[in-house]
């Protein structure tokens, strides 16, 4: 990790006076870094600094808090330093609105397509955006179907069995918006009772409700944070649990068997 630091601050023309390493490492190494010049930043390695500085970017552009982009290349990731003394369960409602911000986001050119500019990772995860025509195809394809040939048979042939239901299930043509794609709780910044920055993104454009319905993975959102967003539509509880599937296929395969319940969880919820 010190060569991870050392990186960091060359990569701003500085020295380094002293690290440590922060809380979210699961995937990615991510350092406080203090400089000589009396400077703190944040130095990330993931699997794809320069996809994740690009998404950061598009974040950025909808006025959503997101934290500057310092310098980045293959290697790592330099960002600034954000307050985060807070606590999500005092911030719902801003979270709400910093969503409402995100989603104004659109994907260039006509038409509803849904997916992103190029893949992504979660470690040895791979994330996939292809573009698609109808959302419930992206679905399919993107977020159920990668993971069959990573779990067991009678786990595979549930989710084969899912995914033949999704036009049925999910809308067919949503408006395509910008989603910060993987918004528990981790990555969400706060301090008082605002959100200072949305962090470790993994953005495509999709359904809204995937972002609102990620956060009820590890936490429980308050009635009012769908409230304060627009307020939820008829038949919501079988798409969250669609959605919140993915996060607990992507849990199953990184860290094992302990996320096998959840996964059968969101399965039953959707009716399989």
């Amino acid at each position: 990790m010190t060569r991870l630091a050392r990186h960091g601050a060359a990569l701003l023309g500085a020295g380094l006076w002293n690290w440590h390493p922060l809380p979210g490492g699961d995937v990615a190494q991510v350092l406080l870094v203090y400089l000589n010049d009396g400077r703190r930043v944040v130095v990330k390695h993931g699997p794809d600094p320069v996809a994740e500085a690009t998404m950061l970017h598009a974040l950025g552009r909808t006025g959503a808090p997101v934290p500057d982009v310092l310098a980045v290349d293959e290697d790592a990731l330099v960002l600034q330093c954000l307050p985060a003394d807070g606590r999500l369960s005092r911030c719902w409602d801003d979270l709400a609105r910093v969503l409402s911000l995100v989603h104004t986001g659109r994907p260039e050119g006509d038409g509803a397509r849904y997916g992103w500019t190029g893949d992504y990772a979660f470690g040895a995860v791979r994330v996939c955006n292809g573009w698609t025509d109808t959302w419930p195809d992206f679905w399919a394809r993107h977020r159920i179907g990668v993971h069959l040939e990573h779990v067991p048979i009678d786990l595979a042939r549930q989710l084969e069995t899912l995914m033949r239901r999704l036009p049925d299930l999910l809308p067919a043509t949503p408006a395509p918006c910008l989603l910060h794609g993987d918004l528990w709780g981790g990555n969400v910044l706060v301090s008082g009772r605002h959100v200072t920055g949305l962090i470790d993104p993994c953005c495509y454009y999709g359904h809204a409700e995937v972002d609102l319905a990620t956060p009820g993975v590890f936490s429980q959102p308050p009635a009012g944070f769908y409230a304060r967003h627009g307020g939820l539509e008829r038949g919501h509880g079988v798409r969250f649990a669609i959605y919140r599937l993915w996060t607990a296929l992507v849990h199953l395969r990184l860290f094992g068997p302990t996320y096998r319940p959840m996964v059968a969880q969101y399965l039953h919820d959707a009716g399989v």
